[in-house]
């Protein structure tokens, strides 16, 4: 008798069985004497759609609403249904003897092996593979100390709470706004609220009112000092005519030095990285966008194994994991990092609370390197970036504390207070690993209580207030993450589809809400918007998760929650403009074209329902990828030629001869233009006018 080993995917599968010793190789699964192990495509079972409880819900109709299924069915997905029966056919072998579920070790991996499990029938016992790294080592461990499949069953409920809550609510919403205002909208659970906190910023940022204020500053020879009130900590002035009467009073007058403050600091490391720290720290050294971390992330984890699970929302390591940190420093100490691995070689690690601390771990610890064999050519460059992260931040952890002396001084110039202050390193500590980009230090010249310095130059700024700037990626990770709207793993998804149903968009590397995204807003309900709905909801799947919370409640309330939902929308008056319109008219019926996006491009589509009028926009998508955010550029035409352009990033190429680095001529622009887009031809507007003119002549 064997055992049948369910991977997510088709990479991890064949990694499993290579350790297993399954040698048997087939299209769909790989086998051995003791296993036979066949693997996911991501999901291959998902929740039904509408039209498969009724054909009638195939058209969207606002009188159909909400949908609400008293028991929700299941689905093959189509696209992987030839995978879906390899895994149905294997379950049914009679030499199989129990399953062991080896998908992602996480709420999502487990909804994708029950979803499969519920619809074979899965009647024989079943194990679960729990690791956070795919080492050879790993994976021999885990096979070695499987869990108990009934253990991680609160997990699977609350998986198939949070699905069944997106698509109640997700899908309902979403269709009723679509029906109700004939444009495409989309709303839910989280996304929402998230897509509120960019507009709640951006009313902060239109509704503010810049004010003067003035700083009164002494320049000294080697040091600047700045106009405080004694006590105090404001040292902006509102009142010009107090700013210019402190000038007059100071200008020419000795300084004396009047007091001097030293104090010994300490700074510890970082905390090792979740996923979602992770995402923030490569958004501001990077600029990159959280879900291409989460790319990147997958194929050191997956491809290379050179790091634990990525989607983890813990920044602590496990006490079972303490023997293994040399081990994997060791494996580590090359290249760069040799030189910052090499004092930890010869001495005991010292481990604190502030690293390993099993209290504060959850499903998995932080993400650090593995003990794989670390080759940094096989790794492209923005791998080598985040590696290099993740690395330092690993190696921070057993590193002593940043140590410096912080000076602060007082100045006494008439009868006015100037405050300088510095620092002087003592120990760099973690801060050694960072260089010296990393340490933004003020330093101050020898001073003592009561001498007399020179008289400063005085310097009186005029300034005006700021208004508070856009949200980063990084810092709408955080906003996110303070208010629990989603998880780790699924925080980065919700960004791209805001950007992509061009609700907000990003420039830059900070995102606003678009005019769609305005109008959106104010079309949904007051309670989804806000964060805590969904604050609250997604603590209580984390307790269904951990077995202490109630499903069927849960499920209840979504349900009556959707149901106010649908009404809210059905009786609101407010009036919906596409923001999407052209100045284009359709050449069938004369309505106006409106611009949507899909997956090859930008397409003129006509904003009556009835007509099915339809073509290619003007600028069309290349194979070129905008090198800050990895998206297709479109292909534009200026005074210089042809180049490609992403605008989000505002980043412009020219399509240049790759031989010499010039511009290409009109025949090699062809060619070029022939590579880079897609084979599909795109017609000018006049083009397809006449031809629909000629087409409408035809008897």
């Amino acid at each position: 008798m064997k055992s049948l080993v369910l991977a997510e995917k088709p990479s991890v599968g064949k990694e499993i069985a290579r350790v297993l010793g399954c040698h048997q190789k087939h299209k769909q699964y790989m086998e051995g004497p003791d296993y036979v192990v066949t693997w996911a495509m991501g999901h291959l079972v998902t929740l039904a759609e509408p039209e498969d409880y009724d054909p009638k819900y195939k058209t969207w109709r606002l009188e159909d609403l909400p949908i609400l299924p008293s028991h929700m069915k299941l689905k093959v997905m189509k696209e992987t249904s030839h995978q879906f029966r390899a895994v149905s056919q294997l379950a049914r072998r009679s030499d199989i003897k129990e399953l062991i579920i080896a998908t992602d070790a996480g709420r999502e991996g487990e909804l994708v092996a029950r979803w499969i499990m519920e619809i074979v029938h899965w009647k024989k016992p079943f194990k679960r593979l729990w690791i956070s790294s795919q080492t050879d080592q790993a994976i021999k461990e885990g096979f070695a100390k499987l869990k108990p499949g009934e253990a991680f069953t609160p997990l699977y409920q609350s998986a198939v709470c949070r699905a069944e809550a997106d698509w109640l609510i997700g899908l309902n919403v979403t269709r009723a706004l679509t029906s109700k205002y004939n444009a495409q909208l989309a709303a839910g659970r989280v996304q929402t609220p998230t897509l509120y906190m960019l507009i709640d910023r951006e009313k902060e940022i239109r509704s503010f009112q810049p004010v003067p204020y003035w700083t009164l500053h002494a320049q000294f020879a080697k040091f600047k000092a700045l106009w405080r009130p004694t006590g105090k900590t404001e040292s902006r002035m509102f009142q010009e005519d107090q700013a210019k009467g402190i000038e007059q009073q100071v200008k020419n007058q000795a300084a004396t030095v009047k007091r001097i403050k030293r104090e010994d600091k300490q700074e510890l490391h970082p905390l090792a990285y979740d996923l979602t720290e992770l995402q923030r720290d490569a958004n501001r050294r990077y600029g990159f966008a959280a879900k291409h971390t989460s790319n990147v992330l997958q194929k050191l984890y997956e491809q290379h194994k050179l790091v634990t699970y990525p989607r983890t929302d813990s920044r602590h390591l496990s006490s079972d994991m303490v023997d293994t940190l040399k081990g994997r420093l060791n494996s580590i100490a090359v290249g760069p990092y040799a030189s910052l691995v090499r004092p930890l070689q010869k001495k005991i690690l010292p481990i604190s609370k502030r690293v390993v601390d099993d209290s504060k771990v959850t499903d998995h610890h932080a993400i650090i390197p593995t003990d794989q064999p670390l080759i940094l050519n096989d790794l492209t460059a923005d791998e080598k970036k985040l590696y290099d992260l993740i690395a330092r931040r690993f190696i921070s952890l057993f590193y002593p504390p940043y140590r410096y002396e912080l000076v602060q001084v007082e100045i006494q110039i008439g009868k006015e207070s100037f405050h300088a202050k510095g620092t002087i390193v003592k120990d760099l500590g973690w801060k050694e690993l960072y260089g010296k980009d990393d340490q933004q230090q003020e330093s101050l010249p020898e001073l003592q209580e009561g001498i007399t310095l020179p008289s400063p130059t005085i310097d009186l700024k005029r300034q005006l207030t700021e208004p508070p700037q856009r949200y980063t990626e990084a810092e709408l990770l955080t906003q996110m993450e303070k208010h629990s709207l989603g998880t780790p793993a699924t925080r980065a998804d919700i960004i791209e589809k805001l950007l992509q149903t061009e609700t907000i968009e990003r420039q830059a590397n900070r995102l606003s809400p678009t005019q769609k995204g305005w109008q959106l807003a104010e079309l949904v309900a007051e309670d989804l918007r806000s964060p805590d709905l969904t604050e609250k909801w997604e603590r209580e799947l984390e307790q269904i998760s951990l077995g202490k919370g109630d499903p069927v409640r849960f499920l209840q309330e979504i349900r009556q929650q959707t149901k106010r939902l649908i009404q809210q929308i059905s009786q609101s008056q407010i009036e919906y403009k596409p923001h999407n319109l052209t100045g284009s008219k359709c050449p069938e019926c004369q309505g106006q074209l409106m611009e949507v996006k899909t997956k090859r491009g930008k397409n003129l589509v006509c904003s009556n329902r009835e007509c099915k009028y339809r073509r290619a926009a003007e600028n069309p998508l290349l194979q070129k990828r905008c090198p800050q955010c990895k998206k297709k550029m479109e292909l534009r035409t200026g005074k210089a030629g042809k180049y490609a352009h992403c605008k989000p990033c505002n980043v412009i190429e020219m399509l240049e001869d790759n031989k010499n680095g010039k511009r290409t001529n009109k025949r090699e622009e062809k060619a070029l233009i022939k590579e880079y887009t897609h084979k599909e031809s795109v017609g000018s507007s006049l083009a397809d006018a006449l031809k629909a003119a000629l087409d409408n002549k035809k008897p």
